[in-house]
């Protein structure tokens, strides 16, 4: 939740430095978990799954659409924020962000995956705190 919170307050427009996998990830994770939420409770309250019509949505059912349509808009600047910041951490540029307008959502699932770059890069120190590359035992 301090990621996230992180993201939110902090880096909330910011798409220079780096993040580490946790800090994506958790953003990811309490992200999804609230969007998921909203959207049981729109189902629960809407009355579109009784009914099984839009036309007939309760007035609670158009607060829970209004509710994620601004949870959406206010989240949508930090989301993509974090995911350069990830993709910087990577060592990938941030406009490699603009394969999800193709379809190719799939390469930047991949890239967040990655571990850290070792050592420093031109978006900035690691934020794990390590200087070089790991030397090998031999």
């Amino acid at each position: 939740m301090n990621e996230y919170l992180n993201v939110i307050r902090n880096n909330y427009a910011n798409f220079s430095g780096r993040a580490r996998r946790r800090e994506f990830w958790m953003f990811t994770l309490v992200n999804f978990i609230i969007t998921a939420v909203l959207y049981g409770l729109f189902a629960v309250t809407s009355g579109v799954l009784s009914s099984g019509s839009a036309s007939s949505m309760s007035p609670v059912g158009m607060l829970f659409v209004g509710l994620l349509s601004i949870y959406g808009l206010a989240t949508l600047i930090p989301t993509i924020a974090v995911t350069v910041r990830r993709l910087h951490d990577a060592g990938f540029s941030g406009w490699w962000y603009l394969l999800t307008l193709i379809g190719l959502s799939i390469v930047i699932l991949v890239f967040t995956v990655l571990d850290s770059k070792p050592g420093s890069n031109k978006w900035g120190p690691n934020p794990k705190g390590l200087n070089e590359a790991p030397k090998p035992a031999f």
